[in-house]
């Protein structure tokens, strides 16, 4: 067992996005949350949007994250300041040093930068180093039964979420999840970051391409899973 001071999971930049979606190339960011914890997961800085992504927001998505249409369009910031806020506020944490954490990362480094493509916005830089609890956890604990969702990776790893699908909420719990890992898997805490990046693009398309040959030989032989890590 390590102490919580592994150099990558000291500091970390926790970083999440709720949207119009799930599809990277047509869903639009409706809140957004930036922070950073500290070693012992505490939030020390943190910065939230709420933004009119200027399409109506599905039902099903309010639902989920609360936010609806109408909400977002009397009291959203415009969709394309909020995007270049979001990258610059990563950027800042990058360029002091901090690992940026995202719970399936792929998916919300993706939406961003679709999004900053759409404004004319410089996408975020690299991005790089990033920290997925998610692809971790599937690599260190590969036969876990179970869902793999933010909030199963929370209980396991005895990380309390409260509020989940709010971006904040999810964001921080996500951070805890990163240091709960650490914590529990030395071989883990002892990469440095730049190399625990490069582990996950490995690990993310090997569980890709063995997701795809499951639902293959499950009766789907068309199947196709995207491995790209940490941008699809």
């Amino acid at each position: 067992m390590i102490d919580a001071t592994a150099d990558w999971a000291d500091t970390l930049a926790v970083f999440d996005l709720e949207t119009t979606g799930i599809d990277i190339d047509t869903c639009r960011i409706v809140t957004a949350y930036v922070g950073v914890l500290d070693r012992d997961g505490r939030v020390v800085e943190q910065r939230s949007w709420l933004a009119d992504p200027g399409v109506e927001i599905p039902t099903a998505a309010s639902l989920i994250h609360g936010v609806s249409t109408e909400r977002a369009r009397a009291e959203g910031l415009p969709a394309a300041r909020v995007v270049a806020e979001i990258v610059a506020a990563l950027a800042d944490a990058a360029a002091r040093g901090l690992p940026i954490v995202a719970y399936n990362a792929a998916y919300d480094l993706s939406v961003l930068s679709r999004e900053a493509e759409r404004y004319g916005v410089a996408p975020l830089p690299g991005p790089g180093p990033v920290v997925d609890p998610l692809v971790i956890d599937k690599a260190v604990d590969r036969y876990r039964r179970g869902k793999r969702t933010l909030t199963a990776a929370a209980a396991h790893y005895g990380v309390e979420l409260v509020d989940a699908h709010d971006a904040g909420a999810d964001a921080a719990a996500a951070g805890r999840v990163a240091q709960a890992i650490a914590r529990r898997y030395p071989e883990v805490a002892v990469l440095a970051a730049a190399e625990l990046h490069e582990r996950q693009v490995d690990w993310a398309r090997l569980q890709a391409e063995s997701y795809q040959d499951w639902r293959r030989r499950n009766g789907e032989p068309e199947f196709v899973a995207v491995g790209a890590w940490p941008l699809r």
